[in-house]
């Protein structure tokens, strides 16, 4: 007898699955959410490579610059961490003014290996930007990381580099702070091969990227519908993957073909800025933004809101720079509210005042609150947004001072703590414009911001071009598509006839060039799943899945046509069984 359709039934289990790690892991690593302890806590891996690296033998395997005195000195609690006396910056000779180090330990350092760097820090008085140095075996200063010390706690410090050479390294922490020393204390440098990170990388992908469902088919009669075929259509990936577009994608069908076919999340490059709707001062137009949302609105791809402000003074049109104070905030006024308003609940996510770390130009007029402010009337007209700071050089450049991660944790914590704002949806934007990456220091930046419990997302990813642009690429965006803190990935690669901002994905004829066809090959292995799967004796197939949206399409002789469902595998859809109805 034949089951009608509307009678059957689909049982779905999902299961996640646990996947274990490498005996010795590469974990993303939680301690990074703690800001600042009276003691610190062990050294990761045991400290590593490091010898004694909780001066618990005094300072063995450690020694000083320029002759300085150190010593150990231990907390209340008893706790030892080394001391160096009388170590504040000075100037040379020659009148250059010399940075302030710590003790510091030689290290032997294989070649091709990765280094996770991790240590905890306390100022004698003050606050100052200290870095982690590791000299090279081949003589290459690296700075592997940096944060923001204070005297009274103790601050976490990771961060990391990749040997190229074998042979003695160094490790030490330098500031160029006047009259301060610095306090050292549980330090560790842990080396990982190529292959174990990548390994690793893998595993978390599959883990934080895929799940496993258990299908059951069952009949009208609750029996197991045994041996019918399934087939599995993935109609979305659940991981936003996208990519920056120009007006130019407007005139050109190739184009939009192009885009639309790989890319389910857009950034217009200048079309909605401020100097791109309202270049004339009181003439705004919006007619191009207008006209690229509806474009790619069609195909379901969704917008990032790209930028309300941008910090910098070069930048700003020329008619807004001299502007007096009352003058400039009722432009201000005037630009929010236009865009914010005209694009709310169109755009998923705002940049509210692009590079906010590094330049200040609305702050300098307005007054050390005036992000804050401005976030918080974006959110009061956008509420479905999520407001971003974003921001280059987070992920990219250890050695920049200014968008360091304690910097960056610490600039959001006074957006959201002004008066008003605790209930925004903030956001970490990285725009992640790399040269050639350091992965460690990129890995361990990604869990340092991970303590602001918000959406984390690559902005902007692109690479400069060199002989190894596939291969930094590559890495970049495994990096960021393993790590179980990043919700989503833009790259800053939109196509112009006469040449692009830093990498382009295609030739004018919208033939993928190297990194495009890399593009293509992690879309087409990110979505890879079973195209179709039967049924075993009690109804039931296990299927392992990316997360998105599905068409699932069932058939068995016992059915006059095909049954057909669609759902969304996501981390939550494990939590229950799933009873589904299929209605002709």
């Amino acid at each position: 007898m034949r089951v009608p359709m509307e009678k059957l039934v689909l049982s779905f289990v999902l299961v996640a699955l646990f996947q274990g790690c490498m005996v010795l892991s590469v974990e993303y690593d939680h301690t990074a959410s703690i800001e600042c302890l009276r003691d610190p806590m062990k050294p990761l891996y045991n400290g590593g490579v490091i010898q004694n690296s909780e001066f618990n033998s005094g300072l063995m395997g450690w020694s000083t610059f320029r002759n300085i005195k150190a010593g150990v000195s231990s907390s209340p609690s008893g706790n030892k961490f080394a001391v160096v006396h009388g170590a504040g910056s000075y100037l040379s000779s020659s009148g250059k003014l010399l940075p302030s180090h710590s003790v510091y330990q030689r290290v032997q350092m294989t070649g091709d290996m990765h280094y996770t760097l991790s240590a905890w820090l306390q100022m004698s008085n003050g606050t100052a930007h200290v870095k982690a140095v590791i000299k090279a075996p081949n003589g290459e200063r690296v700075i592997a990381g940096s944060v923001i010390a204070q005297s009274g706690c103790w601050s976490m410090l990771k961060g990391g580099m990749t040997a190229y050479s074998s042979g003695h390294g160094e490790i030490y922490f330098e500031s160029h702070a006047a009259s301060v020393d610095i306090w050292v204390d549980s330090v560790s440098l842990q080396p990982f091969t190529f292959d174990e990170w990548d390994a690793h990388a893998r595993l978390s992908a599959n883990k934080t990227r895929r799940s496993t469902i258990r299908l059951f088919a069952k009949g009208a009669d609750d029996k197991p519908m045994a041996h019918a075929n399934v087939s599995i259509d993935l109609l979305r990936l659940g991981f936003p993957f996208g990519n920056a577009i120009t007006k130019e994608i407007l005139d050109l069908p190739a184009y939009e073909k192009w885009f639309s076919t790989r890319f389910t999340v857009a950034t217009f490059e200048n079309e909605m800025k401020w100097y791109g709707t309202e270049w004339t001062p009181n003439q705004e137009d919006y007619r191009v933004p207008d006209a690229m949302l509806k474009l790619v609105q069609k195909y379901g791809i969704k917008v990032r809101g790209h930028n309300v402000f941008w910090d910098d003074q070069n930048s700003q049109m020329k008619w807004v720079t001299p502007m007096s104070l009352p003058q400039l905030k009722a432009a201000m006024q005037k630009r929010l509210k236009s865009v914010v308003s005209r694009y709310a609940g169109k755009v998923i996510h705002w940049d509210v005042v692009n590079e906010n770390l590094h330049f200040s130009f609305f702050e300098n007029k307005l007054g050390p609150t005036a992000s804050a402010q401005i976030y918080q009337q974006v959110g009061q007209i956008d509420h479905s947004a999520v407001l971003f700071m974003n921001e280059f050089n987070t992920l990219e450049q250890p050695g920049d001072p200014n968008p360091v991660p304690s910097k960056y944790v610490a600039k959001m914590t006074q957006i959201r703590s002004y008066p008003g704002n605790s209930g925004l949806k903030l956001g970490v934007g990285l725009e992640s414009h790399f040269t050639t990456p350091n992965l460690p220091y990129m890995r361990s930046a990604l869990d340092t911001l991970a303590r602001l419990k918000m959406p984390m997302w690559l902005t902007e990813v692109d690479v400069v071009k060199s002989p190894n642009q596939v291969k930094f690429l590559e890495q970049v965006l495994r990096e960021g598509f393993s790590h179980p803190n990043v919700d989503g990935i833009v790259m800053w690669a939109a196509w112009h006839a006469k040449g692009c901002y830093v990498m382009c994905l295609t030739d004018n004829n919208f033939k993928n060039l190297p990194v495009g066809d890399l593009v293509d090959k992690l879309i087409a292995e990110w979505k890879t799943h079973r195209a179709s799967a039967t049924t075993d004796d009690d109804g039931a197939v296990e299927l392992d899945l990316p997360l998105g949206e599905y068409k699932f399409t069932v058939t068995h002789p016992s059915l006059k046509g095909p049954a057909v469902h669609t759902m969304t595998v996501d981390t939550s859809s494990s939590a229950s069984e799933h009873r589904i109805d299929i209605k002709s």
